[in-house]
């Protein structure tokens, strides 16, 4: 988790720099970090009556919360002001689908990201979960699959079903060390939907170790989640 003297150390930062600040967070029902940039929002803010820090809690995680930030820094490009780019953050985060599979749910279950019975979605030889972040910004398995090649195509027919405008959007996708299978599911995607493009990205090591290797999610905007 990052601490609240972590959060006031950049906040106070980039305020005496004369900016104003935009945290997008992590999911705050997966950490406590989230609470902690409030903390860290208030102290700040007291100390200086000029400071504007705007922190808000994305109710997701990795890629989704990158989607979040990628669009509001394009918005920041076209001369968006800060209470535009606020109100779009606000009103797209619980549409950020997040879908993705694992290996195994060992990793998730260690880090106590899944319960032990949700994590049993896991222990069925060949049977791969499919879980997604649902409205509340926690981990939920959704169903199993036989076979791998079986749960990426879960991954795109779920993007098929949900995506929303997809000629305007650019798709993410983030792997656990398994670039074939991130290659794959790109073609799958651009094979059956119009999206503007597919970005596929590395999972950071922090949200890697909770994952463990073979991690592969499909992250874009719907009408909801």
């Amino acid at each position: 988790q990052i601490t609240p003297s972590v959060y006031e150390e950049y906040f106070r930062k980039y305020v005496a720099q004369g900016f104003s600040i935009i945290y997008v967070g992590f999911s705050s029902a997966l950490s406590e970090s989230f609470n902690h940039s409030i903390t860290a929002q208030k102290a700040a803010m007291a100390d200086n009556k000029t400071a504007d820090i705007t922190v808000i809690d994305s109710k997701c995680a990795s890629v989704g919360q990158g989607i979040l930030v990628y669009y509001a820094c394009e918005m920041k490009r076209q001369g968006k002001s800060k209470e535009e780019i606020v109100a779009w953050i606000e009103d797209t985060k619980l549409k950020i689908n997040m879908w993705f599979t694992v290996d195994r749910l060992d990793h998730l279950r260690r880090g106590g990201r899944l319960s032990t019975t949700s994590a049993a979605f896991g222990t069925v030889l060949h049977v791969k979960p499919i879980l997604f972040v649902d409205n509340e910004g926690k981990l939920v398995p959704n169903r199993r699959v036989r076979g791998r090649q079986k749960a990426i195509g879960s991954l795109a027919q779920e993007l098929r079903n949900r995506i929303a405008n997809p000629e305007e959007q650019i798709v993410f996708i983030s792997h656990g060390a398994c670039r074939k299978d991130a290659e794959h599911l790109k073609k799958l995607v651009m094979g059956n939907v119009n999206v503007k493009d597919v970005i596929i990205n590395y999972l950071g090591p922090v949200i890697g170790t909770h994952t463990g290797p073979g991690l592969l999610l499909v992250a874009f905007i719907g009408n909801s989640r």
